[in-house]
This record gives structure tokens, sequence and C-alpha cells, in this order.
């Protein structure tokens, strides 16, 4: 029979089923639980707020990260290990041999307390354990396959390790040193397998040395000057092309006077880059007078080391033919040395190449890693008993940061959280370490959280950077620059300053207002402008007076011309007034539609407000559904499989703003308070304008006596009278001129 489908139970938060691990059965069940239903599939094991030994010892493939499969693959060791999956509900590092199943385990437990001197423990505590996975990395033979020089049994063997470590890197041992393993070995045979062949090759065929054992040394000598010769023959041929070119190959007479004024010495960087010789057509180079200094010694060697063996033994200086000749009888040697293998082994001589390769030293080095790999299984046992226990303390804690956000969104202290942000009367509990900005930089916008990346720095600390994320309050004073202090999960306290603001809704309260305070930022803006222009202008009249003054005695300025007096358009005044009545009649129908509403001029008004704080109100409710802290970890190395929803009222959970503790008094007296001004002066002024206009328009006639009616004062130029204003009476007719007399 299959095994019984285990019958999970969900909890919606965050706008997100998630799984409901409350029991030791729910966690030993994982295994089953679809992993489209994970909160996540990865982790980082550093950069949160975990016991990273856990961490590392869940991290197989040592990579940085748990992922699905290696959770998986400790709970499979405790189901393994523990009789009762209740256990793990304990949060405790202690187990009892009583509870746990027979087995490899149980004896290792066993044996472990009998070397300790506890044989008649009946328990099994963190603090041994740990202290016996260190005594087995220390070891001579430590079960990893990797075997370090202190480990080998003889000098011959130690210095042998010792060699192929500086060769080839060395692999690192659990005990902290580096040492040989299966790859080392297996490199080195491949290496000089390939250097073997490549050096056969080269003593097999007798073109590549025409001079034997000196063929080397004439490959150098003429390495070190081919490139310099190919130049000179260049030059020459110039030279043979145009007469004109033979004095200029000779090199810039400037570069020369340089170098005149100059402490010469035969490797100046000057001289060497002058010619071989003196540049002529068909000249052939001179290999022992005339010669440029700086390349006198290297074309001497080339004459004894190659061009006299090779050309003939009275060769004294080489043209072009034969400089073509010595090229082709030495590049097929340059090129078997091209073709040589990229191994350092070529640092090695031949003779203690030999020696290491040679089947008895090598034979040893072989088995003393087979039989360091041979004790792995019996070596693992102390660090599965570690992972035993600690997965017993952490593995609740871990399932609730990983396979569901049950820390996060039951108000516990979830791993991802790093502590604590005090700034600007606000106090911002969620804060992630920030382990690559870059990531960040394209990842936090779409996580639609208003965000404040800050730099912290602790006296004996490494510097650090968070993210802090406000979700409630309003952002008004937060600005690049400003300092708040950050605490972090330990208690400690660092100096945090704001490097960069990721701007995004808060709440739906701060976008209704939002658009006034912008609106009145723009006035002041708009007249601190004005008011630095009037400033500027006054200071350039008072500067112009003042030296107007000074040169008064000077020259006496000319009389000014009468100016003309500007004279006034009437199209202008026309068009002014024109503008006016415009205004005037858009203000009183926009307060005759307003004062029209009657009763419903309540609504009347809240309607005008959303019609400028609407739009921003959807936009932030938009915003804010959308508000996800998925990005910002996937920016620190998370796989996050579902959002990670921050609602409003979740929110208003994450950041508190300063308040008056209940149960406080205040004093409401400021002795240093601003003269406070008569508002109810003004509110009174405005009632009674507003009462009169309303009078005036007959809106108030169906509330007053006949006799106290805009209709009875006003007659027939009450606008109340005729449903809309008077017309402007008509101006007088002109008198009709008198008939001429007959």
């Amino acid at each position: 029979m299959g095994t019984e489908a285990h019958r999970f139970t969900f909890f919606r938060s965050g706008g997100v089923d998630q799984v409901v691990l409350r029991t030791g059965a729910d966690l030993l069940a994982l295994e089953q639980l679809d992993r489209k239903l994970w909160v996540a599939l990865s982790m980082p094991t550093h950069g949160i707020e975990f016991d990273t030994r856990t961490l590392e010892l869940l991290d197989t493939d040592h990579d940085g990260r748990i992922r699905a499969p290696e959770l998986l693959a400790g709970v499979a060791l405790v189901q393994a290990a523990l009789r009762d999956p209740e256990l793990l509900l304990q949060g405790t590092a202690s187990l009892r041999l009583a509870d746990m199943r027979e087995g490899e385990l149980l004896d290792a437990a066993r044996g472990l307390l009998k070397a300790a001197g506890k044989a008649g423990a009946d328990a099994l505590e963190l603090e041994p354990v740990e202290a016996a996975v260190k005594a087995q990395a220390s070891a001579r033979l430590n079960g990893d396959g990797v075997v370090p020089p202190a480990s080998a049994p003889d000098e011959k063997l130690k210095k042998a390790i010792e060699e192929l470590v500086a060769l080839f890197g060395g692999a690192d041992d659990k005990g902290g040193a580096k040492g040989i393993d299966k790859p080392t070995l297996e490199a080195l045979d491949a290496q000089a397998k390939a250097l073997s062949a490549w050096q056969a090759k080269g003593l097999a065929e007798a073109a590549l040395h025409p001079l034997a054992a000196g063929t080397d040394a004439a490959a150098a000598a003429l390495q070190a000057v081919r490139a310099k010769i190919e130049d000179y023959f260049l030059r020459c041929r110039l030279a043979a092309y145009d007469t004109r070119a033979g004095a200029i190959m000779q090199g810039a007479e400037d570069a020369l006077k340089a170098l005149a004024v100059t402490e010469l010495a035969a490797g100046s960087a000057g001289l060497k880059a002058l010619p071989l010789a003196r540049v002529a057509p068909g000249q052939p180079l001179p290999l022992s007078e005339g010669l440029n200094p700086a390349w006198a010694e290297a074309l001497r060697a080339l004459r004894d080391r190659a061009v006299r063996p090779l050309l003939g033994a009275s060769a004294d200086s080489l043209d072009e033919a034969g400089f073509r000749a010595l090229c082709a009888a030495l590049d097929p040697y340059l090129a078997h040395l091209a073709s040589r293998p990229a191994t350092r082994l070529t640092e090695l001589s031949p003779a203690r190449l030999a020696e290491l390769t040679a089947p008895e030293l090598r034979a040893a080095l072989g088995k003393l890693v087979e039989e360091d790999s041979a004790r792995a299984p019996e070596a693992a046992l102390p660090t599965k008993l570690e992972t035993l226990l600690r997965l017993k303390r952490d593995l609740v804690r871990l399932a609730h940061n990983f396979v569901n956000f049950g820390d996060f969104y039951g108000q516990r202290k979830a791993a991802f959280k790093v502590g604590t942000l005090y700034l600007d009367g606000k106090s911002m509990d969620l804060c992630v370490d920030v382990t690559d900005a870059a990531k960040h930089a394209t990842m936090a916008p779409m996580s639609s959280t208003f965000l404040l990346y800050c730099d912290c720095t602790r006296a004996g600390c490494a510097k650090r950077t968070i993210a802090a994320a406000l979700t409630e309050g309003n952002p008004d004073n937060l600005l690049v620059g400003r300092n708040g202090v950050f605490y972090d999960r330990q208690g400690r306290d660092w100096d945090a300053t704001v490097t960069r603001i990721v701007s995004q809704p808060i709440s739906i309260r701060q976008a209704f207002w939002s658009p006034y305070k912008k609106l009145a930022r723009m006035i002041e803006e708009q007249a601190a402008k004005r008011a630095a222009a009037a400033e500027e202008a006054s200071t350039a009249k008072l500067g112009a007076t003042a030296e107007g003054v000074v040169n008064a005695d000077k020259a006496k300025p000319a009389a000014p011309a009468d100016k003309p007096k500007p004279k006034i358009d009437v199209g202008t005044v026309a068009a002014i007034g024109v503008a006016v009545g415009g205004i005037g009649a858009m203000v009183t129908g926009i307060l005759s539609a307003f004062m029209g509403l009657g009763i419903w001029m309540p609504v009347g008004f809240l309607g005008l407000l959303l019609v400028f704080s609407g739009p921003s109100m959807v936009l932030a409710y938009q915003k804010l559904r959308q508000r996800n802290l998925g990005p910002v970890l996937d920016a620190n190395g998370w796989a996050i499989n579902v959002p990670v929803k921050i609602n409003i009222p979740f929110g208003r959970s994450l950041t508190a703003v300063a308040a008056l503790p209940k149960g406080a008094s205040r004093t409401t007296r400021d002795p240093f308070a601003e003269k406070k001004k008569p508002w109810w002066l003004y509110i009174t002024l405005a009632a009674l304008v507003v009462l009169a206009l309303l009078w005036y328009l007959g809106k108030l006639d169906g509330f007053l006596p006949e006799a106290a009616r805009s209709t009875a004062l006003l007659g027939a130029n009450a606008p109340a009278a005729s449903g809309e204003a008077p017309a402007a009476p008509a101006p007088p007719a002109a008198p009709a001129a008198p008939a001429p007399a007959p």
C-alpha cells in the first residue's frame, strides 16, 4: 500500500493561500505539498537573521542558497531519526536517546557520549556534538577525500603533496588546510602525459633541431630582435622606393636633439626606438659595428648563436635574404615551442617530474586519497547528528520563513527582517539587508512600496546597506542625506544616512492631500523665485545708483531729454476690460451654480474636492493593491514563488508614527507659541459675505418675510425678479439738432 496523502490546512494571508505548519506531521509531509504552493523555492544562507551554521549544513552543494530539495533532505533526515515528529515543536537542540529510532545515528550518538566520558547519559546536547565534528575535521583522515601535507605518513609524500598543491592550487580540507584530492591526481596524470608526448615529439623530429643542443639559444636570440630586424629592412625598402625617405627613416631630428640633453643609458626608451643601424637602399644589417647601442649586444648574440652557425662562420652582416633563411631554419622549432601544453609542470625539472609521476609515488598518493574517501560514511555521522539537533531546534522557524511566511504575517520576526529604522518621528520595522545594489535598482520599483535606502555605519563593524519600507505616515520631510538610527536584531545602534528614495503612495489619506501640498509647494517656489528676482533687480538698481553717486564729480551727464509720455492704447484697455468681465462672469457663474445647490451644497463641496484629489486617490489605491515585497527579496537572492502582499491594514503594523502614550497628560500652553490670528473674525466676515451674496441672488427669499426679501428691497433690479441679472440701462438718446432757419 502507498503512503496515505496528508491532509493540509491552509490560511489566507497577504492575498495568498498559505499552508498551515502547526504539527510535526505537517512538517514531515512537506514532500507531498505541491511546490507551486510554497511561498519561496530558494533562500540565501547569508544576509538574513537565521543561524548560519544550520543553513550551511543544509546547503549541501555550497552555492550559498537553500533550495527546496535541500530542505526536504533535512526533513527526511529528521523523519528517519525521530520516533515522534511532534518533538520538532519543542524548539530545543537537546534530544533524548529514547526518542531516536534504532540505526546508525543512534549508534553514533552512543559512541560519541562514550568517547566524551558520558556513557550513562540519556540525552544528547549540541555542544559535545559540535566538539566531535571539529575533532573529526582535524583528524588525519577525515573522510572528505582531501589529503593535506600534514596527513602524509612520511616526509617524501609530504613534500610531493606540497608541490602538487603549489602547482594545482589544491582542494579545501575540512580541517581548513589545502590538500590534494582525486581531481588533483587526475590533472597531474593528464598534464604529465600531454607534456611527455610533446617532449617525445621534439626529440623524434630532427628537423626541429638544426643546431642540435644550440637550437634553443639560437631561437631565443632570434626572437629577441626579430621584430626590430623586420622594421630595419622595411625602412631600407622605403628608402629604395623614395630617396627622400632615407634621411627621414633614420629618425626625426627632434628625437635626436631630445636625446642629446638627457643622460643616456643602453636601455633608454628613446634610444631603443631608433633604427638598428643606418638606413640605406639595399643596405644589409651590420652585426658588429655601426649598431644602435641599445641593440648592439642582442645583435652580437644573434650573430654568434644563429647567423654564423647557420649561414657561415665569417658572417658579419645579414641581408634580407639571409634573414629570411634564418627564420625558415628556426621557425619549426619556434612553432614546436608554441605548441607546448599549458601546464605548470614545466616549472619542474624533467628529473623531478619523473619522480612525481613514478608508479610507486603516484600509487602511494592515490592510496592516501582513497583511504581518506573510504572514511566518509563514518566521518559524516557527527555532522549528521549536528544537523539533526539543529533541525530539531530550527526546522519549524525555517519552514515558517520558506514554505510559508507565517513569521512575517504572524507579526513575528521574519528571517529577512534585520532590524528597525528610526527616522523623522517614525519607526520602520520592515528593513532588509541590501546584498546586490544593482539588482535592487532594477527590482525595487516593481514592489510598489515606498523604500528608503540607507548606508549604516558603526565603529568596529563593516558598513552595511539596508532598505526600509515606509508603510504609514507621510514622507514630506524625508530627503536624501537625512540621518537616522538603525537598530539591528542584536540591539546594536548604527548611524543611518538616506542615500536613495523609491517614492510610492503610502496611504489613501496621503494621496488625498498630495495635490494640495504640491500646489502649495509650487506657489511657494514661484513666490521664492519672484522674491529672488525682485531682490536681484533691487540690488542692481542700488548698485547703479551708488556708482552714479561715486562718479558724479567726474563727468556731468547730459541733461536727459524729455521722455515722451506713453500713449494709452484704446485696444489694450478694451481687451483688459473684456478679460476682467469674462473672469467675473465665470466666477459669478460658478458661485451661482454652487449656491443653487441649496441643501446639497456640502455634497457639491465634496465633489469639488474629489475633482482635484480623485485621480491621485485612485492611482494610490491601485498602487497599494499592488504593494508586494517579493521583488525586494528577489533582489536579495530569494526565489519568491507567490506575491508577498502588504495591504493597508498590515502596512500600518509595519511602520509606527510618533504619538503620545495612552494616559499621558499634556499642557497646551506654549510660552513661545506664535500669536494667534483672529480666525473667528475672518470666518464671520466670510460668512456674512456669503449670506449677502445669497440674499442678493434671492436664494434666501423663501426663508425671509416679504418685506426683507431681495425682490421687495431691490425691485426690478433684483436678480430673482426675472430669473437673471438685469440688463444695463440704455444711454439716453441725443437731442435732435434744430432745424436750420429759413
